[in-house]
């Protein structure tokens, strides 16, 4: 499956907090980005986040790639058991 559309729309939701945190004083920019994606960002969104960061993916802003050591890593994604569905 292609996350290319995907990918492209993280990058830049990515890239607009990160302008915008550009024109705060230094001391809460990188803050001011984590916690952004932190509050407003579902783990799906964090976890491919992570995925194109770790694999050094091209586009992100510098403040982006700095914010990301304090942004949190969603979990694994848990496997899915019919069986224990249907335990009703």
């Amino acid at each position: 499956m292609s996350h290319s559309g995907t990918d492209e729309k993280l990058v830049r939701m990515a890239n607009q907090i990160a302008t915008f945190f550009a024109s705060q004083p230094q001391e809460v920019r990188v803050d001011g980005v984590a916690l952004h994606i932190n509050k407003f960002w579902e783990q799906r969104m964090r976890r491919r986040f992570f995925e194109m960061i770790d694999a050094h993916q091209e586009g992100f802003l510098p403040l982006v790639v700095e914010a990301a050591a304090k942004i949190q890593r969603p979990g694994p994604v848990a496997a899915h058991n019919p069986a224990e569905m249907s335990s009703s």
